[in-house]
């Protein structure tokens, strides 16, 4: 059995390396990755295929950026003629990028099977390009792998037929119990930045949502700023938050809030790991911060990952001003949430690759 698994961005390289093992340890099965390179950064892309010991793409389409259209139609492109070249038994899509919905579009219209691994997501806001891309991508897949109950529900309530949807738990869950103690062998950035366990607040942020908008990127790195004159935040600076960074012109270097480069992935766990809070657009952090137990404040105006709010370690702020953010997170900083399991049990990448055997045509 061949399979065409198709990444570009850091939380599908992370996904994709659960998967991956799975696959390499089942008898007469090989993968091909394809790597769109949508996240051109190095340090967001070839140094997480070194680190999670992830084969070297079989293919390399060097996408890069671009406005939605542009870089999707490239992808789609380049995407389809890798799957003519190849024609594989089931082509593998995670999430919900760009990368995401050209790879399933090129499958879907070349009549190669299809399977979306984390189906079934919804924040049911349309102007995020990221539901735009994962709704579509559901209702043109074969097979849809998701994590939660409540994710299996979002797709009966879109009529699609329950003979395509596998409840299987969540992949990054897998991901979180095998490279959890690894980091904490190898990671040395809580001693190169000088920081102690529950000693200060993580941030990220990248969503367009808040970087292409200066009222909202703007009350969100002055309400951290705040926050940093009562607790040290670390905030490794992606290149698109950069970018708009400097477009607005907001105020230099401020203490308390320290910005990084990108970290690695292995650096990334021990900073999750060991925050006092996780303030964050991400979807995949707000579940990192869950599987680590450290408490999380999504700055957006909802979450896909509802059981996280349920159980009280997350909780939604649309940063709509600096004071909002600021309170938002000094409150949260010694909030615990519930004991649950919602994402199953960490065997998730066994289960997919049984299903697909199962299944192939």
């Amino acid at each position: 059995m061949k399979i065409v698994t198709i990444v570009g961005t850091r939380p599908q390289f992370i996904k994709a390396a659960a998967l991956s093992r799975a696959i390499a340890a089942c008898p007469e099965t090989r993968e091909v990755m394809v790597d769109t390179c949508q996240h051109y950064d190095p340090t967001l892309s070839r140094v997480f295929f070194r680190e999670m010991e992830l084969p070297k793409p079989a293919y390399s389409l060097h996408i890069g950026s671009g406005s939605h259209g542009r870089q999707t139609g490239r992808m789609l492109e380049a995407v389809e003629n890798v799957l003519l070249r190849e024609r594989p038994d089931w082509v593998i899509v995670y999430g919900d990028t760009n990368s995401t919905l050209a790879g399933a579009l090129a499958a879907a219209k070349l009549r190669l099977p299809l399977a979306h691994v984390e189906a079934g997501l919804r924040s049911f806001n349309r102007r995020m390009p990221e539901e735009i891309n994962r709704v579509l991508t559901d209702h043109v897949s074969d097979l849809l792998f998701t994590p939660t109950r409540t994710a299996v529900g979002n797709l009966d309530d879109e009529g699609i037929s329950p003979k395509k949807i596998r409840p299987v738990g969540d992949i990054m869950y897998d991901v979180a119990l095998f490279y959890g103690a690894k980091a904490q062998k190898k990671s040395r950035i809580m001693k190169r930045l000088s920081l102690h366990p529950r000693g200060y607040v993580l941030a990220t942020i990248h969503r367009a949502e808040n970087t292409d908008d200066p009222v909202r990127l703007r009350a969100v790195f002055d309400g951290l700023a705040e926050v940093g004159r009562r607790i040290p935040v670390v905030l490794p600076l992606h290149p698109r938050t950069r970018k708009c960074l400097k477009a607005i012109r907001l105020k230099g270097p401020t203490p308390g809030l320290s910005l990084i480069e990108p970290a690695g992935y292995l650096d990334m766990v021990m900073l999750e790991k060991n925050a006092r809070l996780i303030a964050t657009d991400s979807g995949g952090i707000q579940k990192e911060a869950f599987f680590y137990k450290v408490p999380c404040v999504t700055l957006r105006d909802e979450s896909e990952w509802m059981e996280l709010i349920d159980l009280g370690w997350n909780r939604v702020v649309p940063p709509r001003s600096s004071r909002v953010v600021s309170e938002a997170v000094l409150s949260g900083l010694d909030r615990k949430g519930k004991a649950g399991r919602p994402y199953g049990n960490g065997h998730t990448a066994e289960r997919i690759v049984s299903v697909l055997r199962q299944e192939r045509r």
